[in-house]
């Protein structure tokens, strides 16, 4: 199973959390991480995407169907979001769009069989794969980018 999570892009300051809608500068970097993603995820990719503006804003860059589910919060928990994208079982790759610290603890609870306290930067792609193999699960960090990896 591929996992990818992609954290919301840039978004304005605000005490409406929710309603925070992504800035001048976001907008560029969920264009340029869009470009890249719809070149690489497959078509049968599911998307998840948290109900906030921001995230809404930087699937909506992507150009595909998404689905919006309310679990996936800034409040979300790690345990719940590997149980919703369906790891390690799912049958297609799925996309979780969100938010910190949530993402860091699913990266790092996937990778390493903890939950901390890891870093995704703003639009940042983590793409995290599992595989069968003989001998058990093979987990590995397939690739990670940031907008400013490609040319504008």
């Amino acid at each position: 199973m591929d996992l990818i999570l992609w954290r919301h892009a840039q978004a304005e300051v605000g005490e409406q959390d929710f309603e925070r809608a992504l800035t001048p500068h976001g907008r560029k970097q969920a264009a340029k991480m869009s470009s890249w993603l719809d070149r690489s995820l497959p078509e049968s990719c599911r998307i998840y995407c948290s109900p906030t503006v921001r995230t809404i804003q930087t699937a909506e860059a992507l150009g595909r169907k998404f689905k919006i589910i309310d679990a996936l919060g800034p409040a979300a928990l790690p345990q719940n979001i590997v149980e919703l994208a369906g790891w390690p079982d799912a049958r297609v790759p799925v996309m979780v769009i969100g938010h910190q610290p949530w993402l860091g603890q699913v990266a790092s609870l996937l990778l390493t069989g903890t939950v901390q306290d890891w870093t995704v930067k703003k639009s940042n792609a983590w793409w995290i794969s599992n595989r069968q193999r003989e001998d058990g699960n093979e987990v590995y960090l397939r690739a990670v980018f940031a907008p400013e990896f490609f040319l504008d």
